[in-house]
């Protein structure tokens, strides 16, 4: 992969990457990132008292926000780099949104969005990353990520048929053909299926077109401790480590600082719109820098263009989109959203286990994202690149000793 960064660039050397495996996974990132997550931002607004047109314009701000700064880092370093939202950090707001006036959370929104910018102008980031144990890291990734494979086959018991068809497409395809993306194959008999056994339901929301509003942003101690410095941490320590570390495995060297700066840009431009943040996204990355892109690393930054249209229309179309996209069948979703995992969980858990370093912290970091666990807001990938170190250096202190003494070296990133 050439090592100039330039947008231009990125952009001239697009056409000759774009092609089926390519836009099958910007597709699938995409249908993956506006399914079941619009439906927890729409859940919490009604919770919490929004109105259709306050919940749309938070719609509108991250999806919008979120696909232009994929399709900015993506042309630029030419690595599978998505924006997208906090999940956790949705449902964390949803719940404080019960506590605090909506200007208030406003202005905890731009707050957090500027202490992860100002991490990232520091470089902090990219210095912890670099330092941390590859193992640890990749089996947090492959214990955040695992829900997904298993969630493939638990779909096989609320919904058989749609999941079923989707796995074996997905199996035949790959063994009768190379040139035509399994995955795609797994989703056009899925939603083949699907619908005609009439599995797409409309929901209550009907389609209209709304146009995001403007919020002024109130400041509040309260707002500033319960929502932006557990939504910062999330947005560092959850969904732009989990994208860190997926593109590691897959050997690229992401941009670390880069992408925790624009973090920090997108949490605060999506304030102003009511949106809680706009980042990097863990699971989306995977989908697209997994091999079901191609086989050339340098090429599968073309299916963040795709899903950049598909994000990003949606996030201004939200109000006529949000109805149509909620009836997709959400074992649908998962199976497909898990075949599509299956190539970054194999590299990670081969990462994580294949050395004989940092294996117990390394098992800790796994089983602690496999958790699921929350502790004051935040979410388990978190906690378990904590806690995978800290047992590390309890009882494998020797294996820092040795990386910092020139053997097994840790994270690999630029700046």
């Amino acid at each position: 992969m050439s090592n100039e960064n330039s947008i231009m660039t990125g952009i001239r050397e697009l056409p000759q990457h774009l092609n089926l495996k390519t836009i099958s996974s910007g597709l699938l990132a995409g249908i993956f990132g506006i399914t079941g997550p619009a439906v927890i931002i729409i859940g919490g607004a009604s919770e919490a008292g929004l109105t259709q047109a306050q919940t749309i314009s938070w719609i509108f701000s991250v999806y919008f926000f979120g696909a232009l700064i994929g399709l900015f880092l993506s042309l630029k370093y030419r690595q599978p780099i998505i924006g997208a939202w906090s999940i956790p950090g949705a449902v964390l707001v949803a719940a404080a949104l019960q506590n605090y006036s909506l200007a208030e959370a406003v202005g905890a929104y731009f707050i957090a969005g500027v202490i992860v910018f100002v991490l990232g102008i520091s470089g902090v980031i990219g210095k912890i990353m670099y330092w941390l144990p590859a193992p640890i890291i990749m089996a947090m990734i492959a214990g955040a990520m695992i829900r997904f494979g298993t969630g493939m086959i638990t779909s096989l018991q609320s919904a058989t048929l749609v999941a079923g068809s989707a796995i074996l497409a997905y199996l035949v395809s790959s063994r009768l053909t190379k040139k035509f993306p399994p995955i795609l194959s797994a989703l056009l008999v899925s939603v083949t299926i699907a619908a005609f056994m009439g599995l797409f339901q409309m929901g209550d929301m009907a389609p209209t077109f709304v146009g995001p509003q403007f919020f002024t942003p109130a400041f509040s101690v309260g707002a500033i401790l319960s929502i932006a410095i557990p939504l910062a941490i999330l947005v560092i320590g959850a969904e732009n480590a989990q994208a860190s570390g997926v593109l590691m495995s897959q050997g690229y060297k992401p941009p670390i600082n880069s992408m925790t700066i624009w973090s920090g840009v997108g949490g605060m431009a999506t304030a102003f719109f009511g949106g809680h943040n706009a980042n990097i996204a863990g699971p989306m990355t995977a989908i697209c820098a997994s091999e079901e892109s191609g086989k050339k690393l340098s090429g599968r930054y073309a299916s963040v263009i795709v899903n950049f249209i598909v994000f990003g229309g949606f996030g201004l179309l939200a109000g006529i989109a949000v109805p149509f996209v909620i009836a997709m069948p959400g074992a649908l979703v998962g199976t497909v959203a898990g075949l599509a995992m299956i190539g970054v969980l194999l590299s990670s858990l081969q990462a994580a286990f294949s050395k004989s370093r940092f294996q117990i912290g390394a098992f800790f970091s796994l089983i602690i994202a496999m958790s699921g666990i929350s502790f004051f807001g935040i979410s388990s990938p978190f906690w378990a690149i904590i806690g995978g170190v800290i047992v590390s250096l309890i009882i494998e202190g020797k294996d820092f000793e040795q990386s910092r003494t020139g053997g097994e070296t840790t994270t690999k990133a630029t700046a």
